[in-house]
């Protein structure tokens, strides 16, 4: 979804948002039941966990500073889902958030592929057709939506 703006070598090589600190448990991509089974079937070892009619994968225990990384990371190829990976990692470093009952575009500033470029860029190319997409995915997938973080800078608010 990104490719017209986000480069795949560039994420393939930095994997930030494909690694986790325990604090960060909530930030990890929500998957449908069809994209857990592909990932069930490439790594049978993987754990899951039922959270608002979507997956997550399960985390165990984390010990302060201990990082863990998303089963679908290959750390010499990036994601092994290729184009099939969950649509938070498809729209990745966008987010959408809600903030106070509005559904909201947001930004992770770690990615500094893109967090460095223009606001306007950013925000033009969710308005070229991305946002509308987001906005309806999460229509029929609200366990995507995360809790506002003020981290992440509003890049564009939904219509009431």
């Amino acid at each position: 979804m990104l490719k017209k703006i986000l480069d795949n070598k560039a994420c393939a090589k930095c994997q930030l948002c494909c690694i986790f600190e325990r604090y960060e448990v909530w930030e990890t991509p929500v998957f449908t039941e069809e994209i857990k089974n592909k990932l069930l079937k490439l790594r049978p070892d993987t754990k899951f966990i039922s959270k608002d009619g979507g997956y997550i994968f399960r985390v165990e225990k984390l010990d302060e500073g201990q990082l863990f990384s998303c089963p679908a990371l290959d750390k010499q190829k990036g994601c092994i889902l290729g184009d099939e990976k969950p649509f938070d990692c498809r729209i990745w470093p966008y987010r959408i958030m809600n903030i106070e009952g509005r559904r909201a575009i947001t930004i992770s500033n770690i990615c500094g592929e893109l967090f460095n470029r223009p606001l306007s860029e950013l925000v033009s190319f969710l308005k070229d057709g991305l946002a509308d997409k987001i906005f309806a995915y999460a229509d029929s997938h609200p366990e995507i939506i995360k809790e506002y973080d003020e981290m992440y800078p509003v890049l564009l608010m939904e219509k009431k």
